[in-house]
C-alpha cells in the first residue's frame, strides 16, 4: 500500500465474545489420498458477532486476531504443517526453485546519486539477500563499500530502508527494518570515517528525513514511543522533530503538529538550496495533500501554502523562492505551474506546462529544466520542458516500458541525469541523460542471461461489463498456439492511484519458460490514465475494479490463450482483495488463485496497524452507513458461501506484516476451508521474519515463487520441463 496518514482506533461497537480454553496443540492433519476430500486443522467457531448500523455480523474467527495467543499458534503452526507437506510433495516445486536459482544469480544495480565528491549506489551481486551500498568517486572506479546489509542479521532479515544524506556528503542517515517491519531506525554514519556515530532516531515509519544544510542536526516525523503487539499499534499523533547532532533523541524539539487532526503524517524536505524547510501533510492515502513552509534559519512560523483536501500539490524544485509545482487542481492528468513563496496568493500562480491526454506521473527540476514522466497508454514517456513551459525534447528510451527513479541536481549547468529502466522482456538497466547535449547512454545492464527475441509482448483492451475499455498486456514465448490450453496467470492490482506498468521480473520468466502465458490488467483504480481512472475504482466505484479484472479473465478465454483449468488469477495487497474479491465472486471462471499479503477483512481492516491509511481509499464501514453497505456486498469474508467447489488457493501472508496484519487472510484461510465442499486445496503459507515485502531476502523471495509457481502447475495440471 501507499503509506499516507492518520487513523483513529474504532472499538466495536457490539461485541458477544464466548472463550474457551485455548487450544496448545492440534493434531496433525495428512494430505488426503486420490478421491478424497480436504480435511484441514480444526478452528474454532465462536459466537462473535458485530454490530453495524443495526445489521448484525457474525466473525466467527475473530479470535485470529491475536496473532499470539496460544490457541492461534497452534492453529498457524498446523496449516503451516499442512502446507509445507503438500508444496514439498509436487515435483515441480523444487524443479522451479532450482531454475529461479539459476536466473536470479545476475547483478542488479540501482540509480546512482552524487553527494560530495563521491557516486552512490546500491548493486546486488545476485544471490545476495540483500543489495549493498557502494560509492566510488566515477562510476567507472573499482567501488568501495558504504553499507553491507548482509552484515546486518545472519538470515538476511534486517533490511536498509531508508538513506538520507547530508548536503555537503559527510554525513549518511539510515534507517533498518526488521523482518519486514514498517517501523524504521535511522542512525548516522561519518562518511570520511566509515563509523557510526551514537545518534539513534527510533518510532520512525511513513515518515521522512531532512538535513540542516549546516549538518548541525535534521529534522525527522515520528510517532509517540509504542509499547505490546506492534501490529495493532496506533499510529497516530505523528510529529515533526528537530535532531541536533550528537545528542540523545529525548532532547529532539517538537517542530511541527495539527493539534485538531491527530491522524496527519507528516513528511518534512530541505530544499536543494538549504534556504527553506518543507512540511508536506497528508492524510491516509488521500492525494490531495496540504504543504507548509518556512525559511530554514531565522523563522519559527510555517506558512501554509495548501491545506489537506483540495487536491495534489507536489513541490519538484525551486530557484530561490519561485517553486515549481505538480498539481492535478483543475487538471485530472496532471499540469505544471510556478509560484513565489513570498507572494503565494493564487492570483500569483504562472501556469507553466498544461494538462495532457496522457497522465503526469513525477516530474522534478534537473539541471534548470523540467524533466516530466508521462503514461501513454500504460507506458511511460520522459520530456525535458525549459522553465517557461516549452518542449525541448522528448528522452529517447529503448523501447516501451516504465521509467523507474530518477535522480538529478537542480540548479543551472547539473546536466547529469540518471534512470532506471525495465519493461516486460527489458531487465532494468541505468541510464544516463545528458541534459545539455540531450545524449541517452546506458551506464549499467543486468547480466542476465536469456534471450528477449524467443518471447513476445502485446498490448489489447477489451470491454469491462460497463463498456469501458481497459487495456491490458499479454507476454509470452513466441509462437504460441492458440488452443486454450496454455497455462496463465493473470495478474491485477487496481488501486491507491498506483499505475501498473511494464517491468521486467526474473520469476515471470521462469514462467514462461515453461510456456506459460502472463497477463497484466490495467485496471480502474490505478493512475494509468489519469485521477479520473483512479476514483472510478475507488470506494462505492469499488466493484469496477473486479469487474475489470473479471472482464481480463473472459477475453482471455474468447480468445483462446487460456481456458478455466489453466487460469490462474494473482494480486498482492490491494491486489490480493482484488484476488480474493473475484475468487468468491467467480469461482467458477478460475482453475487457481493467489491471493497474496491480501486486505480481506474489509469492516474491520481500519483498525490495524496502516489500515486507518486506507480509509479514504476503501471508506469506513464502522462509521458510515453507506460505506458499510458497499464494502460487505464485497468483502471477501462477508461473501463466502457454504458449499462451493473453490478454485485451489494458496493464501500468503507474514506473522510479521505490520502494513497488511496477517489477521486477514488467516480468517479467510478459516472460512473457506469450512465453507469449501473440499475438492480442492484451500491452504494458507505464513511467513516468519518477513512484513508486507519490503527487504525480503532473495533466499525468502526464491523459496516463496517456487511454493506459488509449483502450487500453480499442480492445480493447473501442467507438467514441467
Amino acid at each position: 500500500m501507499n503509506n499516507t496518514a492518520g487513523r483513529l482506533y474504532l472499538i466495536p461497537l457490539v461485541a458477544l465474545v464466548f472463550a474457551c480454553a485455548p487450544v496448545s496443540k492440534m493434531t496433525e492433519i495428512p494430505l488426503p489420498a486420490a478421491g478424497e476430500m480436504w480435511r484441514y486443522p480444526d478452528a474454532r467457531f465462536s459466537d462473535v458477532v458485530w454490530d453495524y448500523h443495526g445489521t448484525a455480523v457474525a466473525d466467527p474467527y475473530a479470535w485470529l486476531e491475536d496473532p499470539d495467543a496460544p490457541e492461534t499458534v497452534a492453529w498457524v503452526a498446523a496449516q503451516n504443517r499442512l502446507t509445507r507437506d503438500y508444496l514439498e510433495s509436487i515435483p515441480a516445486r523444487d524443479k522451479f526453485e532450482a531454475r529461479l536459482t539459476e536466473l536470479w544469480n545476475y547483478a542488479r544495480y540501482g540509480v546512482p546519486s552524487r553527494h560530495g565528491e563521491w557516486y552512490y549506489y546500491s548493486k546486488n551481486d545476485g544471490l545476495q539477500n540483500q543489495s549493498v551500498l557502494y560509492r566510488a568517486r566515477t562510476l567507472g572506479d573499482q567501488p568501495e563499500v558504504v553499507l553491507d546489509p548482509n552484515t546486518f542479521s545472519e538470515d538476511g532479515t534486517v533490511a536498509l530502508a531508508g538513506l538520507s544524506y547530508s548536503h555537503d556528503g559527510r554525513y549518511l542517515a539510515y534507517g533498518t527494518a526488521e523482518g519486514g517491519s514498517d517501523w524504521r531506525v535511522f542512525r548516522v554514519r561519518d562518511l570520511t570515517t566509515g563509523a557510526d556515530l551514537e545518534d539513534e532516531i527510533r518510532w520512525m515509519k511513513f515518515g521522512g528525513l531532512a538535513w540542516q544544510r549546516d549538518n548541525s542536526g535534521f529534522y525527522y516525523t515520528r510517532f509517540p514511543e509504542q509499547a505490546g503487539d506492534m501490529t495493532v499499534d496506533q499510529t497516530i499523533n505523528s510529529k515533526v522533530f528537530w535532531h541536533t547532532l550528537g545528542t540523545p533523541q529525548s532532547e529532539d524539539k517538537e517542530v511541527y503538529q495539527h493539534l485538531e487532526h491527530p491522524e496527519y503524517g507528516y513528511s518534512p524536505f530541505m530544499t536543494e538550496d538549504g534556504q527553506y524547510l518543507g512540511i508536506y501533510v497528508w492524510h491516509g492515502t488521500d492525494d490531495r495533500n496540504g504543504l507548509v513552509i518556512r525559511p530554514a534559519e531565522g523563522a519559527d512560523l510555517f506558512t501554509t501554502l495548501f491545506d489537506v483536501g483540495e487536491a495534489e500539490f507536489q513541490p519538484i524544485g525551486n530557484l530561490g523562492s519561485t517553486f515549481y509545482m505538480k498539481t492535478n487542481l483543475d487538471a485530472p492528468k496532471g499540469r505544471i505551474f510556478s509560484l513565489d513563496v513570498d507572494k503565494p496568493e493564487r492570483d500569483n500562480w504562472l501556469p507553466l506546462v498544461a494538462e495532457t491526454d496522457d497522465a503526469l506521473s513525477s516530474a522534478g527540476l534537473i539541471g534548470g529544466k523540467l524533466v516530466l514522466q508521462y503514461m501513454h497508454n500504460a507506458n511511460e514517456q520522459l520530456k525535458v520542458f525549459g522553465l517557461d513551459g516549452m518542449l525541448v525534447r522528448d528522452v529517447s528510451l529503448p523501447s516501451l516500458g516504465q521509467v523507474g527513479g530518477w535522480w538529478g541536481r537542480e540548479a543551472a549547468g547539473e546536466d547529469e541525469m540518471f534512470f532506471s529502466f525495465t519493461s516486460f522482456l527489458y531487465p532494468s538497466a541505468i541510464l544516463r541523460h545528458d541534459l545539455s547535449s540531450g545524449e541517452t547512454s546506458q551506464v549499467w545492464a543486468s547480466g542476465i542471461d536469456f534471450d528477449p527475441g524467443a518471447f513476445e509482448t502485446r498490448q489489447i483492451w477489451y470491454p469491462s461489463k460497463d463498456g469501458t475499455q481497459v487495456s491490458m498486456f499479454i507476454t509470452h514465448r513466441k509462437g504460441l498456439v492458440m488452443d486454450g490450453s496454455n497455462p496463465t496467470i493473470l495478474y491485477g492490482y487496481g488501486g491507491f492511484n498506483i499505475p501498473i506498468l511494464p517491468s521486467f521480473s526474473i520469476h515471470r520468466l521462469a514462467w514462461m519458460e515453461q510456456g506459460g502465458v502472463y497477463a497484466v490488467a490495467n485496471l480502474r483504480g490505478g493512475s494509468e490514465y489519469g485521477e479520473e481512472w483512479h476514483q472510478a475504482g475507488m470506494l462505492g466505484n469499488k466493484q469496477n475494479v473486479f469487474d475489470d479484472f473479471i472482464a481480463a479473465a473472459e477475453w482471455l478465454i474468447e480468445n483462446s490463450y487460456t481456458s478455466t483449468p489453466r487460469l490462474a488469477i494473482d494480486g498482492a495487497s490491494n491486489g490480493g482483495l482484488l484476488v480474493a474479491t473475484c475468487l468468491v465472486q467467480r469461482p467458477d471462471l478460475f482453475g487457481a488463485a493467489l491471493p497474496r499479503v491480501p486486505v480481506i477483512d474489509m469492516l474491520r481492516y481500519h483498525m490495524f496497524t496502516a489500515g486507518r491509511y486506507w480509509t479514504g481509499e476503501y471508506g469506513n464501514a464502522e462509521e458510515d452507513p453507506e460505506h458499510f453497505i458497499f464494502m460487505k456486498a464485497y468483502s471477501p469474508l462477508h461473501n463466502v458461501q457454504a458449499g462451493v467447489t473453490y478454485p485451489p488457493t494458496l493464501i500468503t501472508t507474514a506473522d510479521t506484516d505490520d502494513r497488511v496484519v496477517s489477521m486477514h487472510a488467516k480468517k479467510f484461510a478459516a472460512t473457506l476451508q469450512a465453507n469449501d465442499t473440499g475438492k480442492n486445496p484451500l491452504l494458507i503459507r505464513i511467513e516468519t521474519k518477513a512484513g508486507h515485502g519490503a527487504g525480503k531476502p532473495t533466499s525468502k523471495q526464491i523459496a516463496e515463487q517456487a511454493d506459488l509457481y509449483g502450487f500453480l502447475f499442480k492445480a493447473l495440471g501442467v507438467e514441467i520441463d
